[in-house]
């Protein structure tokens, strides 16, 4: 790959700086934020009259967040990586102040198309500003450090907005949640800029030009990511639905559990691609995906319902910090933004995807529609693991450490 001149200030020596710090608290707070809402809103919609909308709530969610990629990831390498976070941010606080106002099935799906900007470019820019300060031999380690604290938030987010809903009103999640998003832009405040050279934002900045829209040194990393993502949007959209089939009061708490699973594997395995590669790593994780997803395609019991979170959470765990590290181990550094993007829009579209077929599956199908859905998600996460095999034979291909 043909090295361009570095737009971003040099590495920092030691990975558990303040900024890094500040950074993990911050994620933790916005995660936490937008993933409370998630257990909660499809009976919300419902309660609206808009059941047959169900897979829309991830989905238009995921539509402006992949959409509004390629341009976060532009003004991440142009403005700078703190401006971008912050947007993400402000737009999480608006989204949760608002949603108690909208309160007809339109409005509620135009909220969700709204707050899918957050997601669309704090993480962009999160992952950007890791890679600016840490040493490329320690991505996967930082990667699955900063995992932990977004692991955390939505572990605890989901779990607090089923209480808060069960024990206040639904208004008050909403609320809480702005106010978690509020917390996370004080402390980007505090964050030093490390884009080197910045331009001040203008709308001409968001004009893109052809190759400006995806990253094609980062298609691997894409497809992988694609395939696997698909399950997430199917599991985001019906697991409050299983749990409810299995008898589990609080919907939150299969979030809960696959998210503490996902904490665990980052934080005592965080340095395993470092150390095997990526592409062996993200074999065992995305096997382990496909064999929870078989597991909850037969949930029946509250005992297979916590052991299929489990190894959901540790596939995932697995999953999201190395495809993030062989990203970066991939791209350009004056382009790294654009990259991270890249690999995010696979993300979004992926669970965009899943969660439309989730919900047509939910409403036409509702006697096996988990069954199909899960089975369905299982199918393509075992795609890409043969697809990994195949860019593991390949010696020719650039596929990082």
């Amino acid at each position: 790959m043909i090295a361009h001149q570095p737009t971003v200030s040099s590495p920092r020596p030691s990975l558990y700086t303040l900024p890094f710090w500040l950074l993990c608290i911050s994620n933790f707070l916005f995660s936490a934020s937008f993933s409370m809402m998630i257990p909660e809103l499809p009976d919300y919609l419902t309660s609206l009259g808009g059941r047959e909308y169900l897979g829309w709530v991830i989905a238009l969610f995921t539509l402006t967040a992949g959409l509004s990629r390629p341009f976060s990831g532009k003004v991440t390498d142009t403005v700078g990586r703190v401006p971008v976070m912050a947007f993400g941010s402000v737009v999480c606080f608006f989204c949760g102040l608002l949603y108690p106002f909208l309160i007809t099935v339109a409005g509620f799906l135009t909220l969700r198309l709204v707050h899918g900007f957050s997601t669309g470019t704090k993480p962009t820019a999160t992952s950007a500003y890791v890679a600016d300060v840490v040493a490329s031999d320690r991505r996967g380690e930082a990667m699955g450090a900063l995992g932990l604290f977004t692991a955390t938030g939505m572990s605890l987010g989901p779990v607090i907005g089923s209480f808060l809903v069960n024990n206040a009103s639904m208004n008050t999640m909403f609320y809480t949640s702005s106010v978690f998003a509020l917390l996370s832009i004080g402390i980007l405040m505090r964050l030093p800029e490390t884009l080197a050279h910045r331009q001040p934002f203008r709308f001409g900045l968001l004009r893109l030009q052809k190759d400006e829209w995806f990253d094609w040194g980062v298609r691997w990393p894409f497809l992988v990511q694609l395939l696997a993502s698909f399950a997430s949007g199917a599991v985001i959209t019906l697991a409050p639905a299983l749990s409810q089939s299995v008898g589990v009061a609080n919907k939150g708490w299969f979030f809960a559990v696959y998210t503490l699973a996902s904490l665990l594997v980052r934080l005592f395995f965080s340095k395993s691609s470092d150390r095997h590669g990526r592409v062996p790593v993200l074999i065992g994780a995305n096997v382990i995906l496909v064999v929870s997803l078989v597991m909850l395609s037969m949930t029946t019991t509250i005992a297979l319902f916590y052991a299929s979170a489990m190894l959901y959470g540790i596939a995932w765990g697995m999953n999201s910090p190395t495809v993030q590290a062989w990203t970066v181990d991939l791209s350009d550094e004056a382009t790294r933004g654009q990259a991270v993007a890249t690999t995010y829009i696979a993300l979004e579209a992926g669970i965009g995807i899943g969660a439309l077929a989730a919900g047509w599956f939910y409403t036409h199908m509702p006697n096996s529609a988990l069954q199909a859905t899960f089975g369905l998600s299982a199918a393509l996460s075992a795609v890409g693991v043969l697809f990994l095999f195949w860019v593991q034979t390949r010696k020719t291909l650039d596929v990082g450490p």
